[in-house]
């Protein structure tokens, strides 16, 4: 056996004669133990408030958009989307036509988005678990709002005094051009027949009718779209389909992922994980500053037996060794420990949801090796650079002494 390591593995298990040093030497353990646990725990909820997060969004974002490379709206031709069709690992697409508006109601109104989609939208995003009360409507004039549209104005459900929507006319010209008369605005009148609810932004964004009826609101014909939607099938080469897609539409659309859609969203939560990351680690180069104090003590209780090895021939270096190594044991066994501790209480949390947000809402935490990995190399790497400032107090002054 190595002798450093035969020397400061007996040092980690026997108690020192000063009672001091044993209370310093557990409290270190204790430290690192609840630091590595507390590291673990936080990247866990955040990891699941992440996923949380990005299913709010993802109702709305399909595996694939294409949207227009200049302006806001494109053309997409019968023969395009025959092609599209015929796409290998496409299971479905949707068209939409989108445009800021005006909505009214009575003495209310508000700005939101209406969404003009097609008959396959439904299947293409998850849009449909969102619906709290009412339905999509089968006539022409339906549309479904968010729940935040829908407290805002006051609009009653299938009533037959309908919520107006309004949007700019297109074109140029001024309002003298147009004749004194002429409104510059085209309206729509639409009889609310489902309320959907996903989070506070979202619910206050959308109207969603059905894509003939905004295409005639907003002028244009029946080819001339904002977005085209596409859900991929199970296996399914993203890249492959989206230059597949690419191929079809040309260069008057870009084809964007799930993440290009929302890389405002991502790099948010990217930073914030970094952000919490950096700070728990702060706390825990805070926290290991024991070790080195720990070590440091180990290292003049220890004096008298250091004295001797060196007598008997033990050189500097494996002194410094075996009180290194002995730094490296409590830092991995303590984060070991930790770990195991944040797993258990983490995936007692996923069996069991014992804390809530709601009645009926667990705190949402995830459990991710990747998490496990960060967790133990950080507290390696400080553990190694603790143990190597304490060890390096070794030296010949003080054996002498």
């Amino acid at each position: 056996m190595n002798f450093p390591f035969y020397i400061a593995k007996r040092y980690l298990r026997s108690k020192s004669s000063q009672n001091a040093v044993n209370i310093i030497n557990f409290i270190t353990f204790l430290v690192i133990v609840i630091g590595s646990a507390a590291l673990f725990i936080v990247l866990s909820a955040f990891a699941g408030l992440r996923t949380f997060s990005l299913s709010f969004s993802n109702t709305f974002d399909p595996d694939l958009k294409a949207s227009p490379t200049l302006g806001k709206h494109f053309t997409v031709s019968a023969d395009e989307e025959l092609a599209l069709a015929k796409i290998e690992g496409l299971a479905n697409y949707a068209k939409e036509l989108e445009e800021r508006a005006y909505l009214t109601y009575k003495e209310k109104s508000t700005i939101a988005y209406i969404k003009g989609v097609d008959e396959n939208y439904r299947a293409v995003t998850g849009v449909d678990s969102t619906l709290i009360f009412g339905n999509w409507g089968s006539d022409l004039y339906n549309g479904v709002i968010g729940i935040g549209i829908y407290n805002l104005l006051g609009v009653p459900m299938n009533n037959r005094t309908a919520m107006e929507v309004l949007v700019p006319k297109p074109g140029e010209g001024s309002f003298s051009q147009q004749g004194l008369n002429a409104k510059p605005y085209d309206d729509l009148a639409l009889v609310v027949s489902g309320v959907y609810a996903v989070e506070e932004s979202l619910d206050k964004k959308y109207v969603f009718a059905q894509l003939p009826i905004v295409q005639q609101l907003l002028q244009k014909d029946s080819a001339e779209v904002s977005g085209i939607n596409f859900k991929l099938m199970e296996k399914a080469s993203a890249d492959d389909v989206r230059n597949a897609i690419a191929d079809v539409l040309g260069d008057k659309v870009s084809i964007l992922t799930r993440r290009e859609q929302n890389t405002s969203l991502y790099r948010m939560l990217n930073t914030e994980n970094l952000a919490t990351y950096l700070i728990f680690t702060l706390v825990l180069i805070i926290a290991l500053f024991n070790v080195v104090g720990a070590i440091i003590m180990m290292i003049l209780d220890k004096q008298q037996n250091s004295k001797t090895l060196y007598s008997l021939g033990t050189t500097i270096k494996e002194l410094r060794r075996i009180y290194f190594i002995q730094g490296i044991l409590v830092t991995s066994f303590g984060g070991f420990i930790g770990v195991l501790i944040g797993m258990l209480l983490i995936g007692s949390q996923l069996a069991f949801g014992w804390l809530k947000i709601t009645p009926t809402l667990a705190y949402p935490v995830e459990f991710n090796v990747v998490n496990v990995l960060i967790v133990i190399g950080t507290i390696m790497v400080l553990g190694f650079i603790s143990s190597k400032i304490a060890s390096s107090r070794i030296n010949e002054k003080l054996i002498s002494a």
